[in-house]
């Protein structure tokens, strides 16, 4: 996989791609990549203007490209379970699904609408709960894969089964990397629950390194020190290409094996091509999966 590039991307002529967050930032650059290798891709997000904006924006690289736009706030379950319905209704076999979208470190412990804290609802409950639901449409492709993205954030990541929701104390970068150490943990459990009961679905984890996208500013804030990293030392992050690469290898590449994570190569991991990523211990803590999975299923109200 040495310096793989969008170049080495196999070319498509039918597939039909889900992505979260993909109107901006890293899910935008996975939409563009996948779109213009032929791929059918979903692009969703909460507001419908952003969709309709990032999806000229692609038609202007790539005229031909097959997009469509749906509506889905991952902070409401209700929202999540009305997204589901619509696409299984619809009953064409979804043969790649990305969680990608995120929240990161708000200076202020927010809720979705059903409670949870807003990390680690959005990040991780969220996505949980979405490919539980769309799991009928990955069986039924012959390819189906699940790249579930995390974040360098992880390594110092804690489960804290005692207060998940971050209610006795809330910490952004704390919150943060819980949720992406949960992203990490569902993409590797996943992977053994399809092999144990046979959906035939491969799910990889992923991570984009350091990217230049404004996630940074629009979660800590502007005026935060990472917010104030982002706009001024804009040198120190990739590109946002650049961060979708790790992703779209896990998405594509015939050299992508479930249960396994990847993310850049150089610099701890902060920036490169793809490559196979290092896992916490915790992660690889299979008691601690399961407890999360149990956790996630009853929190959400959703089984697999």
């Amino acid at each position: 996989m040495k310096n793989w590039t969008t170049v080495d991307m196999p070319q498509r002529k039918d597939g039909l791609a889900v992505i979260t967050g993909s109107t901006e930032g890293v899910g935008f650059e996975d939409a563009l990549a996948l779109s213009s290798a032929g791929w059918n891709v979903i692009m969703t997000g909460r507001n419908a203007q952003k969709g309709a904006d990032a999806i000229a924006k692609i038609h202007r690289i790539n005229p031909k490209a097959k997009l469509s736009f749906e509506k889905i706030d991952l902070a409401n379950l209700s929202s999540i379970k009305d997204f589901a319905q619509r696409m299984n209704s619809k009953g064409q076999a979804i043969d790649l699904l990305i969680n990608n979208a995120g929240v990161m470190t708000p200076p202020k412990r927010l809720e979705t609408v059903d409670g949870f804290e807003l990390q680690f609802g959005t990040n991780h409950l969220s996505h949980f709960a979405l490919t539980a639901q769309l799991l009928p449409l990955l069986c039924k492709s012959p390819y189906a894969r699940v790249v579930t993205v995390s974040s360098v954030a992880n390594r110092s990541g804690n489960i804290n089964f005692d207060d998940l929701q971050s209610i006795s104390s809330y910490n952004p970068s704390k919150a943060y990397s819980q949720s992406k150490l949960a992203n990490l943990i569902f993409a590797l459990e996943l992977q053994r629950q399809s092999e144990k009961h046979g959906w035939g679905i491969t799910s990889i984890a992923s991570h984009p390194g350091v990217s230049r996208t404004n996630l940074l500013i629009t979660g800590a804030g502007k005026w935060s020190i990472p917010g104030i990293m982002r706009r001024f030392f804009p040198f120190l992050f990739q590109p946002q290409s650049q961060g979708a690469l790790p992703t779209l290898f896990a998405a594509t590449s015939p050299e992508a094996k479930g249960g396994l994570y990847y993310g850049p190569n150089k610099m701890s991991e902060t920036r490169g091509f793809p490559s196979i990523a290092k896992i916490p211990a915790q992660a690889e803590d299979r008691n601690v999966a399961a407890k999360l999975w149990e956790v996630s299923q009853k929190l959400t109200n959703v089984e697999f």
